[in-house]
């Protein structure tokens, strides 16, 4: 079995399609290594997140070891709905095999082609993949053609190029073998913090007839707003705004308390590890702690030091 999953016929399983047939803007939660975990996701869904994307899980791995199954990936069978498992893979069986593990108590499945990290790239996994439209078309024609499920979904996760002909041509040539949405990062692989280029996500948009979900740099419900409306993407996908605010979708300039509170009842019912649980904290008090009071907190060594802590200074 993968870590907390039940039984197939009690999931809950939705068509995350319907969320992009809705008419509003689709709020969704980025893969993030480490942090979009189950508990974490079911924060967000709190606060109006609508879709949630599970940390990118290496397809080899995940197919040949029940032990990374049990550790990647965990869900439940209401609550964590509708859910993406994002995958590096390099071979279209293997990323198959993965699928079919994951059909039964996910969503979908998405393609990572995206990561620029060194370690990904030289395995011939995530932003080289923007380089092989046929590998990419070859990968979403097998999944589309070995899970029986009309309703689950097959996307990627992309970079831009720096000639954008070539993204629009990669984008078409996914579309046309079945895709369901593309999630365009603004940024070519060398760019890290350089501007976000919406205005290529904007001209894709314009090139394609299937949903495109807009990220980058989108740190408030303002910016996700904006972003929209430069770009016409029908979703906008979060990573550090959800971090540093899990509430940003519904409306917080930054995290409350109310959220804070939420997050140690969820961290501590899921039995998620201190590192984690302590990091999320970090994260979402960045703004509303001083340089003294974060030099004590982020030293903290253990859940009862964090929960004393919290209670002193700010009564949860």
């Amino acid at each position: 079995m993968i870590g907390d999953i039940v039984e197939t016929k009690q999931c809950q399983l939705k068509d995350p399609m319907d969320l992009f047939h809705s008419g509003q803007v689709v709020k969704i939660c980025a893969p993030m290594v480490r942090y979009s975990k189950l508990a974490f996701r079911t924060l967000v869904r709190k606060y109006g997140c609508d879709l949630c994307y599970t940390p990118m899980i290496v397809a080899a791995d995940f197919v040949r070891s029940a032990k990374a199954r049990d550790s990647e990936f965990t869900t439940n069978k209401v609550g964590d709905h509708p859910l993406i498992v994002q995958f590096a893979a390099k071979e279209a069986q293997v990323l198959c095999d993965a699928a079919r593990i994951v059909c039964p108590f996910a969503d979908g499945i998405d393609l990572n082609c995206g990561c620029p990290q060194r370690w990904a790239m030289a395995e011939g996994y995530g932003a080289c993949l923007i380089n092989k439209p046929e590998l990419v078309r070859d990968m979403v024609r097998h999944v589309r053609n070995q899970i029986d499920n009309p309703r689950f979904s097959v996307s990627i996760k992309i970079r831009i190029h720096e000639d954008l002909k070539r993204t629009v041509d990669l984008c078409q040539k996914a579309e046309a073998t079945g895709v369901s949405w593309i999630t365009v990062h603004g940024r070519s692989v060398e760019e890290r913090h350089q501007p976000v280029h919406y205005d290529a996500i904007k001209i894709i948009k314009q090139s394609m007839s299937i949903p495109i979900v807009a990220n980058g740099d989108i740190k408030t419900l303002k910016d996700a707003e904006n972003v929209h409306h430069l770009t016409g993407a029908d979703g906008i996908m979060v990573a550090r705004g959800l971090l540093a605010n899990p509430a940003m979708f519904a409306g917080y300039e930054e995290t409350p308390l109310k959220c804070i509170q939420d997050w140690v009842d969820i961290a501590l019912e899921h039995g998620t590890p201190f590192t984690c649980f302590h990091h999320h904290l970090m994260y979402m008090m960045e703004r509303i702690t001083s340089k003294q009071e974060k030099k004590v907190f982020n030293v903290l060594s253990s859940t009862s030091a964090v929960l004393d802590y919290l209670k002193d200074h700010y009564g949860v």
